[in-house]
């Protein structure tokens, strides 16, 4: 049961798309004061888990600890931070009494979960103009399907982006990305995507291609395309100040950039210096925008990525000028400890400054609007500029979609991938803590930066990062330009790189169906333990585990020089250990329920199985290269059955939306003799 509870004038976020009536009287649930702004106050219980955030800091339970939701350009992702680039704000509160909220407020919204007072959580925001629907059900499990099912299905991206894509801030030229795609196809590492960074515009300007690098772009495109790997362009949020740019020039003629409080165009700096933003809540500026990424959907691409839309701002027009005049006023004196100090943060607070954010405006439906109350709805609509777009321009092709900055309901329009994370063994269980949070708040199609974007990597670390990111649906290798250089075929122990991410194609239909399952009804890929061992009070507690599918259990390695890790079983299963550099060979063994000891060496992938399930893989493992060479209809069948089972697989072409017709929905049987069966499928059963 869902109930929505008004208070004073909400912002329409369009985050839901079923429309929930308002119910009258008090929230069942805490208390609620306006008489500062809005807080809302619950009393938790000692076991009480909190559950949600989805893009945030910290463990699965958010407990004992304050996030402030508000999408934030920072590319260092210690613990103490509060707000990352995404603003994600549906909680389930799961004990004694369990119940989900979700606060639709489009700006700075504050969670204290037990920050304040360990007993406490504690929501507040400035502006008493919010709408918060409380859900009820029958577990947490249960409420996040009701909520995903109000907020829209998500997005369902093509099959290819289900491979494994390189990317790297500094390919630059053509011969960049074909030594990337030598050294991939040479070493017969599969790879179906090379991501495009800022360096292949003409001075950084949004729908353009450097010209000098790229001659001839279509034919390059195509060039790539004939080995099977598409080039996936970043588009950034700011539009370059630059009279004889096309796309400036239209914005400025037609206002379709955000204001000053004057009326004139705002100014701020980004990768090409001074940049207007596109008015993304206008929904004219929204469809224009949009149309513009038939620029390179003509030449011939199929995906793309947006960043900065936070919208990040490296300086404003306004503070520059300050910060000059306050320099000249230092450098006629000597800096004390006060005024040195005072000196070097204010450099620093040039960058994204939240005085900044007060300085424009937004031409919305519901008025005119200053941008810091709507913040966090910028990504969200930029995004959705691209996936409204596609649908006027390539109705009935899918087209790869992801984004840095995102709120509920951009879920709708594309994926995120949890940006700029650094090279630090934390890091990987940072972003296995976020898969089952953004899965809650409808973003399945998610994935980190494998192997760090930021810092020096290790070949330990790419390994063990990967021995995580395989499951992950967005599987992204990307690295900051001055980096070390992190392709798998540049380390020493290539064979064990090409396993792993030819295992990862091998479970490709496994992954697949269980995404698109979840896509279409609502559901979770990947959800807590304690999502589907309700009854088991260890596996509430259990935060370095997940589930993967209806199937599998992952419990990846997040330690350096760790050869192995303590896994707790809610069940008993089936451990799967594959031996990656000696071509994928697998061994099995049953485990009981409760604690062991995993040896888990470098080159080794191990994961586990439900009693009763099935695991559909594709065969041939060492011939795949792209998903192209993925036969979804031949199958290798992994068991853990001994008294049979039954698995329903869904395969489709991976281009067109006809997501749900019958066909696609394969059933697959499994006798306790071992006999396979299924109406559309071939399977050879294996264990």
């Amino acid at each position: 049961m869902i109930r929505k509870y008004r208070y004073g004038t909400p912002f329409n976020t369009e985050a839901l798309t079923e429309k929930i009536e308002t119910t009258e009287g008090v929230l069942p649930y805490g208390e609620v004061s306006q008489e500062e702004g809005f807080v809302f106050t619950y009393i938790m219980d000692e076991d009480d888990i909190v559950y949600g955030l989805g893009e945030a800091n910290r463990g699965i339970n958010k407990r004992g600890y304050c996030y402030i939701s508000n999408c934030t350009d920072d590319p260092v992702h210690t613990e103490d931070k509060r707000s990352l680039y995404g603003a994600h704000n549906f909680i389930i509160v799961s004990g004694k009494t369990t119940f989900g909220l979700f606060f639709d407020y489009p700006s700075k919204l504050t969670f204290d979960i037990g920050y304040d007072r360990e007993d406490t959580l504690r929501v507040s925001c400035e502006n008493a103009d919010l709408d918060i629907y409380v859900l009820e059900g029958e577990n947490a499990y249960d409420i996040v399907k009701q909520f995903r099912h109000v907020i829209g299905r998500s997005y369902i991206p093509p099959k290819f982006a289900f491979g494994f894509g390189q990317s790297r801030w500094g390919y630059t030229t053509k011969e960049d990305f074909r030594t990337v795609a030598k050294g991939y196809r040479e070493n017969h590492i599969p790879i179906d995507m090379i991501y495009m960074d800022i360096d292949y515009m003409q001075s950084f300007k949004d729908f353009t291609v450097n010209e000098e690098n790229f001659p001839d772009f279509p034919e390059f495109v195509q060039e790539m395309d004939d080995q099977d790997i598409r080039l996936i362009p970043i588009i950034d949020a700011g539009v370059k100040v630059e009279p004889g740019y096309e796309i400036y020039e239209e914005g400025v003629k037609n206002n379709y950039f955000c204001k000053r409080e004057d009326g004139s165009d705002f100014v701020a700096a980004v990768w090409p210096g001074d940049t207007h933003f596109p008015d993304m809540l206008n929904p004219e500026a929204r469809k224009w925008f949009g149309d513009k990424y038939r620029f390179l959907i003509e030449q011939g691409i199929e995906g793309f990525w947006n960043d900065m839309n936070e919208p990040a701002i490296f300086y404003s027009e306004e503070r520059l000028k300050k910060t000059f005049a306050k320099i000249e006023e230092y450098s006629k004196q000597s800096l004390d400890i006060s005024s040195f100090f005072a000196f070097t943060g204010m450099v620093r607070e040039l960058s994204n400054n939240e005085n900044d954010y007060k300085l424009f405006y937004h031409n919305t439906k519901q008025g005119r609007m200053r941008h810091d109350k709507v913040h966090n709805l910028f990504g969200y609509n930029m995004t959705r500029a691209a996936g409204e777009a596609f649908e006027r321009l390539e109705p009935d092709k899918r087209i790869l979609m992801y984004s840095r900055s995102a709120c509920i309901g951009m879920h709708r329009y594309g994926g995120i991938w949890t940006g700029d994370n650094h090279s630090w063994w934390s890091h990987i269980l940072l972003a296995l803590h976020m898969m089952p949070s953004l899965n809650m708040c409808g973003f399945l199609y998610e994935g980190p930066d494998i192997g760090g974007f930021g810092s020096n990597t290790t070949e330990d670390l790419v390994l063990r990062w990967y021995g995580m990111g395989i499951f992950s649906p967005l599987l992204r290798n990307h690295s900051a330009n001055g980096t070390r250089r992190q392709e798998p075929y540049r380390f020493k122990n290539k064979a064990a790189f090409a396993g792993i991410l030819q295992l990862r194609y091998l479970l490709l239909p496994y992954i697949y169906s269980e995404y698109m399952k979840a896509a279409l009804h609502d559901g979770m890929y990947c959800m807590p333990l304690a999502f589907a061992f309700p009854e088991d009070d260890f596996a509430r507690r259990v935060e370095d585990e997940v589930m993967i599918g209806e199937s599998l259990l992952i419990a990846p390695v997040y330690e350096q020089n760790a050869r192995g890790r303590y896994v707790y079983l809610p069940e008993e299963m089936l451990q799967v250990r594959v031996k990656c550099s000696e071509s994928n060979r697998i061994e099995t063994s049953v485990l009981p329920a409760g604690h062991h000891y995993i040896p888990v060496e470098l080159d080794e992938v191990v994961f586990f199985m439900r009693k009763g399930h099935l695991l559909p893989l594709a065969k041939d493992g060492k011939k795949i290269q792209s998903v192209a060479d993925v036969d979804f209809a031949d199958l290798r069948l992994l068991a853990y059955a001994p008294d049979g089972a039954s698995y329903e697989y869904y395969t489709d072409d991976g281009e067109t939306k006809d997501y749900d017709k019958p066909e696609h929905f394969v059933h697959i049987t499994l006798d306790a003799d071992g006999n396979a069966k299924s109406d559309r499928a071939t399977v050879k059963v294996e264990g």
